[in-house]
């Protein structure tokens, strides 16, 4: 899959590096810009307050299934329930948000582990597809919460998150299961 990865930090440079290794064809761009044209997936992993400075110098953005992996300090973006929805007005195209709720400085970890960690995800059902496989190759087990109405609270995560982080237990990993699904694998 050809994906263009908007953000080259912490996010976006870890994700290009974990695609890349299940191989797929990773352009990572930076705050220069750059074509995103013929991209089969869009992720966007930029600070969540310059959403439409980050995209304004990407060329080729048109429809594509794009991933939002933004967080947002603060107030949602003016005229939109998410910052999720502001990526889709701007490109176009299906949308879907994860990633966001993942520690980026784990993600060299994410191989040793037994079991796949969990990414939470909400999605359009035409972006679902794909970002179910991006989250796979990633090495994360999809756990979908809905459609993108549910980005909200998706992005809502992160106040918990960092709570967590900032307390006694760091980043960490999540998984949710059903009762004996970990046991049977």
């Amino acid at each position: 899959m050809r994906i263009t990865i908007i953000g080259r930090g912490r996010v976006g440079g870890g994700l290009a590096r974990r695609w890349q290794a299940a191989g797929h064809d990773v352009t990572a761009l930076g705050r220069d810009g750059g074509d995103a044209t013929g991209a089969d997936a869009v992720v966007v992993a930029v600070p969540g307050d310059v959403i439409a400075k980050g995209l304004a110098g990407v060329r080729g953005l048109d429809g594509q299934i794009t991933i939002d992996a933004t967080n947002r300090s603060g107030s949602r973006p003016e005229g939109f329930d998410s910052v999720a929805l502001q990526v889709k007005s701007i490109i176009g195209g299906p949308a879907a948000k994860a990633f966001n709720a993942n520690f980026a400085s784990l993600y060299d970890a994410v191989d040793a582990e037994t079991v796949p960690p969990g990414t939470l995800f909400a999605a359009d059902p035409d972006a679902r597809p794909v970002t179910e496989v991006l989250i796979h190759d990633a090495g994360f087990d999809p756990i979908h919460l809905g459609d993108l109405a549910q980005a909200a609270m998706l992005e809502s995560l992160i106040m918990l998150t960092s709570t967590l982080d900032r307390g006694e237990l760091g980043p960490f990993f999540y998984r949710f299961n059903r009762p004996g699904e970990l046991s049977a694998t």
